[in-house]
């Protein structure tokens, strides 16, 4: 058996030597920027440093360190994915878009010489303005980093770090100071609600299990994040891990549990490594074990790796899939604080929701609630993306507008070559698959679970997808039903086959086939859908094409009245024009079409006429002067 580390003496020495070194540089090392060679950035530096001569060190346990030294680490997700590789040199300078080639450069002109590298540095696209560290950049500047605070900071791999920050610390409390029945009290008026779609109040879940009498319960952490363009619960895990394995002590504290699972995605393989380490970590330290904090009483975490099914977000498929059953959804109730995992009492929750737990147990619940509103408290983690500025990881106050995200932090909307240019903001899909879509009249609702909820749309895991006036709002429907119908596991008739037939009309829609009695009977489907399906993948399903009906119907009449795209995205229904000004009347147009569509004399523009014409496009691959162009 583990000894129980001494929290307040670790926190001490971790001070003592970081405040003797002279350096520290912090490599992001989230997926994104990983993918784009944060770790080459990572070796390069200590390459540089140890070819200068330097001290260097990479952990400040085991090495001898001076005023001197360098300390290089890496961190989690530091949010300004658009601008990654990021670097961080410690209370100094924030350096983005970093490649192996410039460390030489940055380690004589910071690390030696405290002068900044100017053409590493962010500059604001629409002041000028140039910002030496994440205090004088908007994206950072106007968030509320609570549960990502330490992601972008501390060394996932080093428990260490954790514990100097305060880590450990609630647990502590939590299973020396508190019972069972105040752990779920104070979670309770905290007001935390579950963070992975539902916005079930937290407290309440715990209290049901905890009221449950049976020998063994569980807790579940659902990391099975599977949102297109979602990518927060990844980022806690891989920058933060520490955190979730302590929401899940304390959880298991509050129900009686001495047993959890970390159900992880097999696509998350950083998370995966790194929440794993974490357990071991937290098991050589004897925080998990056989005798937590000295109180007797046992809590163990393994964790899984899912098999890449959607479907297993769901809580019952999540289970069947840990009992080793194919992922598929059971009939509620009863309901799994009453009867989960192998039928025993079980509290789910997913990766932010736990790791909010630590704060609102080590400062109270009254501290918790002056962020956010009254009926959703604290704060929530987004997925930034699609055709806006600053793309990235970021977390707000609930109750911040939809402006103040896309404008002020996301930096304004872009065209589809990414370059701001005006084009204007049309849509955000908001929830992903399970959401629905929020256009200009809600630029400025404030954003929590109620608000939403009034308009027909959800929180959903936090994923938000900016979308620009060139974008097709039938096609994002097909986008998000071609996934949830691929994603559905057969299981309810109504979902299996309903989706699949809500499929085939959005393609007639983009192929200039339906009518519109497609569209109304798209909705009574949808509709159908919604009620008739047993979980809520399949009853959320048709959110985004009930949603974007309800918001764009003149564009899908567009699709089938006038067979029209009016954005030029749906090649079926673009018809060529042909340009007077650059038209020579070379006749070779003429040659081609295969309809005799185009008349014209010789010299002179020639026109085509959109009653004959197929939209085949041999007109255009003819024309050597560019004379033709697909219109709307």
């Amino acid at each position: 058996m583990n000894s129980l580390i001494d929290l307040e003496k670790t926190r001490k020495e971790f001070q003592s030597k970081k405040d003797s070194i002279k350096t520290r540089i912090i490599i992001c090392a989230g997926t994104g920027c990983v993918a784009n060679g944060a770790l080459k950035v990572y070796n390069r530096f200590i390459e540089v440093i140890k070819e200068k001569n330097l001290n260097v060190t990479l952990d400040l346990h085991n090495e001898s360190i001076n005023s001197d030294t360098t300390f290089v680490t890496e961190s989690g997700c530091q949010g300004f994915c658009q601008m990654g590789p990021l670097v961080t040199i410690e209370g100094n300078t924030f350096y983005v878009k970093v490649k192996p080639e410039d460390v030489d450069e940055i380690v004589d002109e910071t690390v030696i010489n405290n002068r900044p590298v100017e053409r590493l540095l962010f500059v604001d696209p629409h002041s000028g303005k140039i910002c030496r560290t994440h205090k004088d950049i908007e994206f950072y500047k106007r968030q509320s980093r609570t549960v990502l605070e330490h992601c972008g900071y501390i060394n996932p791999s080093d428990i260490n770090e954790y514990i100097y920050l305060g880590g450990y610390s609630a647990a502590e409390k939590a299973y020396l100071k508190m019972s069972p029945q105040q752990i779920c009290e104070e979670i309770t008026v905290a007001g935390l609600r579950g963070r992975g779609g539902g916005g079930f109040p937290t407290g309440k879940k715990w209290a049901f299990a905890r009221a449950e009498n049976s020998e063994k319960k569980f807790i579940i952490c659902n990391g099975d994040e599977g949102d297109p363009g979602a990518f927060m619960d990844r980022s806690i895990m891989e920058g933060n891990p520490h955190a979730v394995i302590e929401g899940m002590l304390i959880a298991g504290k509050a129900i009686g549990a001495d047993e959890g699972y970390v159900y992880v995605r097999l696509e998350y393989p950083l998370a995966v490594k790194r929440i794993r380490n974490a357990v071991e970590k937290a098991k050589e330290a004897g925080l998990l074990g056989d005798d937590v904090f000295g109180t007797g009483m046992k809590f163990n975490i393994h964790v899984m790796e899912g098999a890449g099914a959607f479907v297993c977000g769901e809580e019952t498929a999540l289970m069947s899939s840990i009992e080793g059953k194919r992922g598929m959804p059971n009939p509620k109730p009863p309901f799994p604080a009453q009867s989960g995992l192998w039928g025993k009492p079980t509290v789910i929750n997913n990766v932010e929701t736990l790791a909010s737990v630590p704060m609102i147990i080590k400062d109270g619940a009254s501290e918790y609630r002056k962020k956010g509103t009254q009926t959703s408290p604290g704060t929530k983690t987004f997925a930034l993306t699609g055709h806006v500025m600053n793309t990235g990881l970021i977390e707000v106050p609930f109750g911040t507008t939809l402006r103040e995200i896309i404008y002020n932090i996301g930096g304004g909307v872009t065209a589809n070559n990414g370059e701001f240019d005006g084009k204007g903001f049309k849509a955000v899909q908001i929830g992903g698959p399970s959401g629905g879509c929020l256009t200009q009249e809600h630029l400025d609702l404030p954003l929590d679970f109620d608000s939403l909820k009034s308009i027909g749309a959800m929180v959903g895991s936090g994923g938000l997808v900016v979308m620009n006036n060139e974008t097709c709002m039938v096609q994002i429907a097909r986008f998000f039903m071609k996934f949830t119908q691929s994603e559905s596991c057969g299981k309810c008739v109504l979902c299996r086959e309903g989706t699949k037939q809500m499929l085939m009309m959005l393609d007639d829609i983009i192929a200039g086939n339906a009518t519109l009695e497609t569209i109304d009977l798209l909705e009574q489907l949808g509709t159908a859908v919604q009620k008739g399906s047993l979980c809520g993948l399949g009853k959320t399903a048709p959110n985004p094409v009930l949603s974007t009906i309800k918001q764009f119907r003149e564009e899908y009449d567009a699709h089938v009245i006038q067979k029209r795209c009016p954005t030029k995205n749906c090649k079926a229904l673009l018809t060529p024009e042909i340009i007077e000004e650059k038209c020579k009347g070379c006749g070779m147009c003429i040659k081609v079409c295969p309809v005799h569509a185009i008349s014209g004399e010789k010299k002179k523009a020639h026109k085509i006429d959109e009653k004959l014409c197929i939209k085949c496009g041999a007109c255009i691959d003819s024309c050597k002067l560019k004379a033709i162009e697909i219109g709307a």
